[in-house]
């Protein structure tokens, strides 16, 4: 079903991280820039696009599964395009159009920038375009952008990774670290506050290693500094750093700069020394748990989040209460868990000693028992606490039935608080007092103490007077995370940052 005007829609699927949700963003920038219109939801999109992540062990099966169920939609649906692009198409390659010979264009994570002409390609010729390239050729922020967001912004800040990580393949995917000249990033800071931005994310596979491609290794605590003396501009938050190039530098910027915000997403991966060497990674449980200790020292409200890996080629029993140690010591908000999978390409991949999955999935079950009571007693400590909340659009499942609205305090847990009588808005501020604590969000039942309307609602209020329409120049920044909305497939939300 075409859009308004007989313009073509478009519909761009995200599986993977957060870089990939960036990348869509500017694929659907590029998109509205050449004609195409955001699909509704109803009816079938001329275009779909999928972006897709190569980490998680069901990657293959969801893309193939979800290119099938379309296979029956295109067939009725005359001018229908597919593509697929992403850390996958960049694994595969032509093993895409082999077993789904109705996709039209694959391209990869260097070439985004040329989804348009290859769709064009596509169309006059008749046949798919497989387009991959080796290295990066535009830095994906010079591309157009469509946020979803009025108040809130993602900004890359590199590319790339130099890792070599033995269970991600991400590096090869992606590429070297590549870093923006810090005026770049600045600007584009200047010009989201200028739209309505209050909030923004600075972004990289790598993030805190931003510096050793400019020669500069405080580079990135100096970024912080400088964003934090740009007016109008309230949070900065940045993911998703790696424990080898935390440095104080860093700690003490955070601290220092007051719209930094006291918010830290660490990735432990391991507890074990052993299982951390053998993963490559650099640091060992002394060097982690002293930088959660140096941070906690200089922000004693740091909300400190992790990723984890349960049963990497050869984890023993030993080496699993090692990584419980170290989730007792750090007493994490919340962890992203995930049980180890075979990830064709990498090192790991090929180890001995692979984990037999009833083992890994009991040691899961623990994992996941602990964290939830840490983050439960966590969360406690927050009730009797007076917050400011970014009002957010779309993060409370359940806000309609209860009258309720849902933000981001911030240290960025998610608060759902009673409607103050007076309009609020996304973007908007609310005082509230927590009165009760869950093990992922937290409760405020009374009213609300205050609310600050900001330049972001205003923002937002204006998108939406007007009718979305072609954008003119730049747009840059973040959009809202979840679940996709329901194509006539079942399109499975994206996980964590998969290249720490």
């Amino acid at each position: 079903m075409s859009g308004e005007s007989g313009l073509k829609s478009y519909k761009v699927v995200t599986h993977g991280c957060q870089m990939n949700v960036h990348d869509s963003e500017r694929l659907s920038g590029l998109l509205e820039e050449a004609g195409y219109v955001k699909a509704g939801p109803e009816g079938d999109p001329d275009l779909v696009v999928f972006n897709t992540c190569a980490v998680r062990e069901n990657a293959d099966n969801k893309l193939y599964g979800n290119l099938g169920q379309l296979a029956p939609v295109k067939t009725r649906h005359k001018g229908m395009q597919i593509a697929v692009g992403g850390c996958l198409a960049q694994k595969d390659r032509d093993t895409i159009v082999k077993r789904a010979p109705w996709v039209d264009v694959v391209f990869g994570t260097h070439n985004i920038g040329h989804l348009p002409a290859l769709l064009e390609r596509a169309a006059i010729e008749k046949k798919a375009q497989v387009e991959i390239l080796e290295s990066l050729e535009t830095f994906p922020s010079t591309l157009p952008t469509r946020r979803d967001s009025a108040y809130a912004a993602w900004v890359s800040i590199s590319v790339g990774c130099n890792n070599t990580c033995t269970f991600c393949i991400v590096p090869a995917l992606r590429g070297k670290e590549e870093d923006r000249r810090p005026g770049d990033v600045l600007a584009e800071i200047e010009a989201l506050v200028d739209e309505g931005v209050i909030e923004v994310t600075l972004l990289g596979q790598n993030v805190n290693a931003y510096g050793s491609d400019l020669g500069d290794r405080e580079a990135f605590s100096k970024l912080l500094r400088a964003a934090g003396q740009i007016e109008g501009l309230e949070r900065i938050r940045f993911t998703s750093p790696h424990p080898r190039d935390f440095t104080d530098d860093v700690i003490a910027a955070m601290a220092e700069t007051p719209t930094v915000m006291h918010q830290l997403h660490m990735p432990l991966q391991s507890g074990s020394d052993r299982v951390l060497k053998a993963m490559r990674r650099s640091y060992r449980q002394e060097r982690f748990l002293g930088i959660i200790e140096k941070v906690r020292a200089a922000m004693p409200d740091a909300a400190i989040s992790t990723d984890i890996i349960v049963g990497f080629p050869g984890e023993t029993e030993e080496d699993f209460e090692e990584t419980m140690h170290v989730v007792r010591e750090a007493r994490f908000t919340n962890a992203f868990t995930f049980q180890y999978s075979k990830r064709p390409g990498t090192p790991a991949a090929e180890m001995e000693d692979q984990v037999p999955k009833e083992v890994v999935q009991a040691r899961y079950d623990r994992l996941i028992a602990l964290q939830e009571e840490i983050s439960w007693e966590e969360n406690k400590k927050q009730v009797g606490r007076v917050l400011e909340i970014l009002v957010a659009e779309g993060e409370g499942k359940k806000d309609d039935q209860t009258h309720r609205l849902s933000g981001r305090a911030p240290d960025n847990r998610l608060v759902h608080f009673s409607k103050p009588q007076e309009p609020v808005r996304p973007g908007d501020m609310v005082t509230v007092e927590i009165t009760y604590a869950a093990p992922h969000h937290l409760l405020a039942e009374g009213p609300a103490l205050a609310v600050r309307r900001t330049r972001a609602g205003d923002a937002w209020e204006k998108r939406q007077a007007k009718p979305a329409a072609k954008p003119a120049g730049v747009m840059l920044g973040l959009p809202s995370i979840g679940a996709p909305a329901a194509l006539p497939l079942a399109a499975p939300a994206g996980g964590a940052c998969c290249g720490d």
